[in-house]
């Protein structure tokens, strides 16, 4: 079972037509590695397109499976000299990028990488440019989120290169935010207070099918330029489709009770607290749940004829959602997207540290476990496994961060076993992960992304050591201000139980994995 089209299924009458001179032509994806770009990379590969994508890591790139089937240009939409060479002989350029910032430029960050994006594109005589906005009712005032997107669209339609705007609505697939929202709103609350945006109309579509419109966007006839719509078959209130998810997961469906009261602002904050989804990321997705997200006409139809079969129903978009996610085989998650805020910044290299404040906490112990069952309990840390040590003490820092706007313990992580550069692991995300084998260590460094006064790391190793291995473990934090010394000084008397706990535990999982044991319990 799957939400999506398979790179062989539904796109081969989307196949590449070649250039005048045999060659395939090149497609350039912008935001290749978020929860749309992701997915659509390797159908333009299937379809025979040459995939050329700009990324800020190339190790990010290569963490996916098709992360050697592409070209990588190092940079962002915001570097003007990365984009100039990306877009150098490229035929249609996918532009899936937009902050979920709640920062006050966001706005103004997003319109000028567009602009430069379009005069970059224009200049190299791109073909077509094809950018996934968002669906929106007319004549309204609309939220921030909204009104950048409009801004990013007409941009890039200014560029005089032939450009379709596709906007959709509410994208629905296993790891959406916008179905984990749906999913989790209605499974954790029996009687549902809900902002008065449940009554609504939505108009959903499932992933499968704006994966769909925006492979065929690249055949479109080049004398188009213009902005369309697209939307799946079903129109539904916002509580219908909640309740549309209840039949399909099997659970009773939920008495509603609409809130005036809720501003955008505090709904936002009861979605960060009832859901995995951060404040920060779920604001701009309650904004656009304002007013009415219906199709205002279906042009799209004369442009890229439907999938075979017809565009995918709701509560099959959902079943199909629930199926990947049951079989833990998720494409992509919302949990790859940057957090506003977060620290970005990679640990300095030890010798960079001088004459800054830096407080750590290492550790190291020795074991009879293999360096391979060691590293399998390092690489399998984290989400319903947990961080072997004093679960409490791991689950009140994470209600305490999920209290204050943080994305805390409940983002979980993708794939239960394997981890690649950028996951997001519960409040951390992976900066470094490097798998040395038998002869050299492997090693995982993690970044912090809850709430804390200053720039913090987790890093651990597990290190090839005769019959036995070696297990080390070192957090890292930069204080910021008195604020951050305070903070040090505050949890230090934790830290002798959890850390030590949790190197104690790791050794001995691996331990029990090597003598061919069950792993004792991370929690």
């Amino acid at each position: 079972m799957s939400d999506l089209a398979t790179p062989t299924g539904r796109e081969d009458a989307l196949q590449a037509s070649p250039r005048p001179d045999g060659e395939a032509p090149r497609a350039l994806v912008i935001g290749s590695t978020g929860y749309i770009g992701a997915r659509l990379v390797p159908r333009l590969i299937s379809a025979g397109y040459r995939v050329r994508v700009l990324a800020r890591q190339a190790s990010r790139v290569a963490a996916y499976e098709w992360g050697s089937d592409v070209e990588v240009v190092v940079g962002d939409a915001a570097d003007p000299e990365a984009v100039t060479r990306a877009v150098e002989d490229v035929d249609v350029l996918y532009y899936l990028v937009h902050s979920m910032a709640a920062g006050k430029n966001f706005a103004d960050v997003d319109l000028a990488a567009a602009r430069a994006v379009a005069s970059s594109s224009a200049e190299a005589g791109v073909r077509r440019i094809v950018y996934l906005g968002g669906l929106h009712p007319q004549d309204v005032e609309l939220s921030r989120h909204l009104r950048s997107r409009v801004e990013v669209g007409e941009a890039l339609l200014d560029s005089g290169v032939p450009t379709l705007v596709l906007q959709a609505g509410v994208v629905i697939g296993s790891g959406s935010a916008s179905f984990e929202m749906v999913r989790h709103l209605t499974e954790v609350l029996p009687y549902m207070p809900a902002p008065k945006w449940v009554r609504n109309h939505i108009q959903p579509i499932a992933v499968r099918d704006v994966l769909h419109y925006l492979l065929g966007a690249a055949r479109v006839d080049p004398e188009v330029s213009r902005t369309v719509d697209i939307g799946g078959p079903n129109v539904l209130r916002y509580g219908q489709m909640m309740n549309g998810y209840a039949v399909e997961a099997g659970l009773p469906q939920r008495p509603i009770a609409p809130l005036p009261v809720l501003t955008p602002r505090l709904a936002s904050h009861w979605v960060g607290v009832v859901t995995p989804i951060p404040a920060a990321l779920a604001r701009p997705l309650v904004e656009s749940l304002q007013n009415d997200c219906v199709m205002a006409n279906h042009d799209v139809d004369d442009l890229i004829p439907q999938p075979e079969g017809g565009l995918t129903p709701y509560r099959r978009a959902v079943a199909l959602a629930l199926g990947r996610e049951r079989e833990g085989v998720i494409e992509t998650s919302w949990l790859d997207a940057a957090v506003h805020n977060a620290p970005s910044d990679p640990l300095p290299a030890d010798p960079d540290w001088s004459g800054r404040t830096v407080f750590t906490d290492a550790r190291v112990a020795q074991t009879s476990a293999s360096v391979e069952s060691l590293w399998r309990v390092i690489e399998g840390i984290g989400g319903t496994r947990g961080w072997y040590s004093w679960p409490l003490a791991w689950a009140v820092r994470g209600w305490m961060d999920r209290f204050v706007g943080g994305v805390g313990l409940r983002r979980g992580r993708r794939n239960p076993d394997r981890l690649a550069v950028g996951d997001a692991l519960d409040f951390w995300r992976v900066e470094s992960l490097e798998r040395g084998g038998r002869d050299e260590p492997s090693v995982l460094r993690l970044r912090a992304e809850m709430k804390v006064p200053g720039l913090a790391w987790l890093e651990m190793k597990a290190v090839p050591e005769g019959a036995g291995s070696r297990y080390e473990q070192r957090a890292v934090f930069f204080p910021r201000g008195l604020s951050g010394r305070l903070y040090w000084i505050a949890v230090l008397p934790f830290h002798g139980f959890i850390f030590a706990g949790m190197a104690a535990r790791i050794v001995a999982a691996a331990e029990q994995a090597t003598a061919g044991a069950a792993p004792a319990n991370a929690e």
